[in-house]
Formats: structure tokens, sequence, C-alpha cells
């Protein structure tokens, strides 16, 4: 059976809904299909990584995670299914060169190939089936049953198929995935993997292939198949689009319910014009703060407006239900400040890689994202920057739920070619597509330290292009700050974010102290060796945007620093020193901390790369924010124990007295 060429279907606005109102992963057992009889899927796997699109989820889905026939191509030699020699299996979402993929092959290969089977019975008559998959690095072509059903190039980004056609009968279905990465490719998004064999400096192993969920889900003929959320506060209002896919139907409405608890907001129906929806849903202001207060998201009380999305055709039938959410918060700059809901925020952010050690770039399971945000805010912490990597939309669904900031950062291509721009740009747009409504994403960062744009100084085409991919964001987004090129050699940024790793805090606190900064900062000062800005305003908010780097290891051969420490004592002592001197200094509008875990040869981690704390955690939090308020502890208590009591009543938790625990 053959097909003509197709494209994948990029997958839009991977956002999520809150698990403390549904649940961990909201299964219907009934959608669990075991793929055949040696490999089945089992429903700890599934669970394990959860709904990977919560923002647009629906009930009928099934994982694909778990064994997978698979193949090294290392010269990228065959070219059609039929020529592979499957000779072992691997775990997936997990890529070849980490452990926990069963294979932990980390040497140089240009294309992988995998194989499996499902069963045909998951199709239902009348509704169409999508095959999804979370992120493939880099070039993936994907057959079913033999037939081409798509391509798809970018390793950090989703797409989709309708296989629906493509299916033979009720029985086995076979789904084929090439993937080509080759390691040499300096001209494609690739972030932190490393070109070299072995990871060296700050660059780490490669990511090939499948590293995301790969999963189906039953849609029927015409479905929801985008939506975007965008907060007005100013107007007390949300912004609505949604886009629908499959066969056009002029007849059909679209019913938009959003609740925050049991209090409803909005219960309204639109017609769809051309396929698509565009609504501004007014909501009722209460006008006092106080009241206001109780549905603006922020870190210390992330409160979601949670929606249920139904397609009626006609008669006023349901033709397609999903759930969604979003939330009520305004972000933006105010002369030198950062401002979130209309007042001053100061950010403290810290750097994260996004790797685990049996893992790589994907993580062990759902958990191991949840901790990961309960660590940084337990770290006195109350954003992150993602650097270097488009993370998993599951991990930016916590972060919507239990508060915290993201600056999200894209992975860079490291030469300066029309292929290179066209690669990275078309990517970014997806990857700005996919998160657009995460209410944690407070921040976009097309580019690290000039890397992709090497002589920025110099050239104007490099100059251009940064200026340009910075207003093509701002267009696509007004909402929030851009940060052109984070670190040095700025010529369009909303925020200055200054890159500085000197480990003496005397120094630190001299070079960004008030009159410093207005004197010579910009004029004289070159922290790693850069110009801080090229083009552009100096009045505008100044972050450290990396700092720090203090490694502490017992591993002192194997490991590396900006700065080392000889024991966890003198290592709490540095960083305390120096946190004290940053987060005092009035010229800064936040910072950023190198860095949240150790990541392989780096030893810069205020975690272990197992996530254990080098000291104790109370005490990183309390250098990191400072002696906290009695009003700080009010709030956050306040907040802690509505999410208790709403969790008690959806049999989530148990009810013992949390008051007890420690208040650090």
């Amino acid at each position: 059976m053959s097909a003509p060429e197709s494209k994948c279907v990029p997958l839009q606005l991977q956002s999520a809904r809150s698990m403390i109102l549904h649940g961990s992963g909201a299964l219907n057992p009934e959608t669990l299909q075991s793929a055949d009889a040696d490999h089945p899927l089992t429903e700890d796997l599934v669970i394990s990584h959860a709904y990977p699109r919560p923002q647009l989820e629906r009930a009928a889905w099934t994982s694909l995670n778990g064994k997978w026939e698979f193949a090294f191509d290392r010269d990228a030699a065959w070219g059609h299914p039929d020529e592979v020699v499957f000779d072992r299996m691997i775990t997936v979402p997990f890529a070849p060169e980490t452990p926990a993929s069963g294979i932990g092959d980390t040497s140089f290969y240009r294309a992988v190939w995998y194989r499996r089977e499902f069963d045909g019975g998951v199709a239902v008559p009348g509704k169409r089936l999508l095959l999804h998959f979370g992120a493939v690095d880099f070039r993936a072509t994907v057959w079913v049953n033999g037939a081409l059903a798509c391509t798809h190039e970018g390793g950090y980004t989703p797409f989709h198929a309708d296989i629906t056609d493509m299916l033979e009968g009720n029985g086995p279905q076979q789904i084929v995935v090439r993937a080509e990465d080759d390691a040499s490719d300096l001209e494609k998004p690739r972030g932190k993997q490393d070109w070299m064999l072995d990871p060296h400096s700050i660059w780490y192993f490669r990511t090939s292939g499948i590293w995301q969920t790969v999963w189906m889900e039953l849609v029927p003929p015409t479905w929801i198949g985008q939506i975007r959320w965008t907060p007005n506060l100013e107007r007390w209002e949300l912004g609505f689009q949604a886009k629908l896919d499959g066969r056009r139907d002029d007849t059909v409405k679209l019913n938009v319910r959003m609740l925050v608890g049991n209090l409803l907001l909005a219960d309204d129906t639109y017609h769809v014009v051309s396929g698509e929806v565009h609504r501004r849903i007014a909501l009722s202001d209460p006008g006092i703060d106080d009241y206001r207060n109780d549905l603006l998201w922020a870190p210390q009380s992330p409160t979601l407006i949670h929606a249920e999305l139904r397609l009626l055709n006609l008669r006023g039938e349901v033709i397609d239900t999903v759930r969604s959410y979003t939330a009520l918060r305004s972000i933006g700059v105010q002369g030198d400040r950062f401002v979130l809901n209309g007042r001053p925020y100061p950010l403290r952010l810290v750097l994260d890689q996004g790797y685990w050690p049996e893992s790589g770039q994907t993580a062990p399971d759902d958990d191991a994202l949840r901790r990961d945000v309960e660590l940084v805010k337990a770290m006195g912490f109350n954003g992150v920057r993602k650097h270097q990597k488009i993370e998993d939309p599951r991990y930016l669904f916590w972060a919507d739920s239990l508060g915290l900031l993201v600056w999200e950062e894209m992975p860079s291509a490291y030469r300066f070619t029309q292929e290179s721009v066209e690669r990275l740009t078309k990517e970014w747009l997806a990857a700005m597509q996919r998160d657009a409504s995460h209410p944690c994403i407070v921040a976009w960062v097309p580019f690290n330290e000039s890397w992709g744009v090497p002589d920025l100084p110099d050239s104007p085409a490099q100059r251009h292009y940064v200026q340009a991919l910075y207003h093509l964001t701002k267009t696509l987004d007004p909402t929030r700050p851009v940060i052109g090129n984070d670190g040095w050699e700025s010529v369009a940024t909303d925020i200055i974010g200054i890159h500085d790793y000197d480990d003496d805090p005397e120094r630190i606190g001299r070079r960004y102290g008030l009159d410093e900064v207005q004197r010579t900062l910009f004029k004289r000062e070159r922290p790693g060796g850069r110009i801080l800005m090229l083009e552009g305003q100096e009045d505008q908010p100044i972050m450290l945007t990396e700092f720090g780097g203090i490694a502490y290891s017992p591993d002192v051969q194997g490991t590396w620093g900006y700065t080392r420490s000889e024991s966890a004592a003198q290592f709490a002592e540095k960083y305390t020193n120096l946190l004290k001197v940053v987060r005092n200094l009035p010229s800064l509008a936040g910072f950023c901390y190198t860095q949240f875990t150790d990541t392989y040869q780096e030893a810069n981690g205020l975690l272990y790369a197992d996530r254990t704390p080098k000291f104790p955690i109370e005490d990183i939090a309390l250098a990191t924010r400072g002696p906290r308020s009695a009003s700080d502890r009010q709030v956050e208590w306040a907040w802690r124990e509505r999410i208790m009591n709403f969790q008690r009543h959806q049999y989530l938790v148990p009810s013992e007295d949390y008051r007890t625990q420690d208040r650090h």
C-alpha cells in the first residue's frame, strides 16, 4: 500500500490543565490498547508520562510509549522500511544515547529506525485516528502499513498525521519511523548537544530520534484543532481563538464554559466562521483589589481558570469535547522594573538545563517534572530560565499549576547561513505557537550569547537577523518581554540580560551599583570579554541572567565549574555571600543563578544530578530569597490551605494536619 508524500501537521498549543482538578493522567482504561502480545502497553507506563497535551485534552487517547523495535543506520544508507534490519529493542520515549532507553549508545550515527504494531481495534467507525509525536530529533519520516504518513523537520516541536485511511482492517497495524540526526550538522537548532564524541566544556551527549511521548487520539470528522488564550488584565477579559480541523462544516457552534473552582465565569456559545472563532470573553470585574487578587495568577497564588470546550452540530448535539485552562495575569516592563499584574516583581530565577542522568532530555516520568518545579520553589526561586531547550509541555503544565515563572529559550544553531536562519526561525515560531497560552511563560529568548551569530558586532546581516526575530516575536506575541540576545552584544531587547561569572561578591556589588551602572557599565565593563550593548537603550531593566556557576563535587578530576569549592560548607558559604550581594542590588530587576542541578561534567548545580541538595534546602532558600517577612508567610500559607482543602475535596490527598510540617 502506498500514498503520495505528505507533510506532518505541526501540533499546536501544547499547554496544560490542572492535575489538582482532574488527577494524574486522566486515563480512560477502555482506551488503553496493547500494541501486541510481545510488547504490551502497561497502564503504569502510560500513566508515568501522563497526558501529553493537557491544554487540549480529549478522553479517548492511547499512549504508544514502551518497547519498539529499533535499528541503527550509522551512515543513513536505508531509505525505506523494507531495507531495514531491526536487530534490537528500545524503550520509547527515551533517546538511544540514554541508559533509560535500554541501549545507551553515545557514538555517532546519522539515522535511527523504529517499528512497532498497534491494535487496529482502537479505531472507531465515524472517527478519525491521529498519530502524534511530542518531539523527534531532527528529521522524521513516518510510515503506517507501508504508506508514507508524513515528514517533519525540527527536533523540539510536535507534529501529527491523520492515519485513518492507512489502516488495514481491525488487526495489527504497523508504524515505522526514521529519524535522521547528523551530529556534525551545525546549521540545525541543537542547543547543548555536542558535536564531539564525548561531552566537553558546556556541551552534553546528543539526543537522537524520539524523545517525547508518542500517542494516538480519536477525533470526529470535524474537530477542535487549535486554541489560544490571551489574558488582558486591563480590560478584565480573556482573548480566545480556536481553529477547527478536518471536514469543513459551517453549521457548527462552539460552546465555552469557564470556571474557577465552582465559580462560573462564562458559559457562551459562538458561531464558527470559516473554521475559526475569535472572541474576547469579558469577565465580571469585582473591582476591589482583594477580590480581584483571588482570580489572578502569580507564583504565590497560581489560580487557574478551567475551560470545557464543546463543538455542537446543527441539532445542538456535542460532536467534540476538550478540556483546557488559562489564567488572568499581566506581565511586562515599566521603566527599569519587570512587572507582574501591574506591580514590580523582582525575578529570582535559576538556570535549568533540563537533563536527567539516566534519561537525558526526557524526564524519567511525570513525577520527575513535578518534582523539579517543587524543588525550584523550595530553594527560594520564583522562576527558571529553561536553557537551550524547548521543554516538555508537561513541565510547563506543572509550572502553571504550582506557580513558577518560565523564560523560554530557543536552542541555538551554531552557524550563520541561510539554512540555519530558515530552520531556527521556523522552529522558533512553532515553539511559540505550542506554548503561547501558558500563564507561566513570561519571556521569550530567541538567542543566547551570540550563538549562531558569532560576528554580531561587525556583521549588519547578523544584527538584522537578531532584530528581525525580536520584532517577529513581538509581533506574534506583544504581551511578553523578549530578550533578543541574552548575555551580551544586545541589539534589540526589552530586558538587558548580562552573563557575569566574577566570583568576587565585592566586585559584583561595585560593578552593578547604581553609580557604576550609570557611569561605566555600558561604556567600559566587558563581562565575558564582550560589549554589553551594540544598539538600544540603557534605561531598560537590567538582570544578571547568568552568574555564580560555583562547582562542588567529590569528583574533582572529571567535573568543572566557573569556580570551585573544596567542601559543601565552603560551597554554602560562597553561595550565601554572593546571593546576599546580588539580591540587594537596587540596579537589578532580578537575577538568574547558574545552575539548578549538576549536568554531566558540569558540577555547578545547587543540587547533584540526582536532585539531592548539596547543602540543606532550607538554607539554600534563605540565601536565595533572604529573610521572609510575616506577610510573605501569610500569603503562602493561605494559598497552601486553599489548595489542600480543594485536594481533600477531590479525594486526592489525605486530610492530615499539614500545619505541623516545617514552615521554613
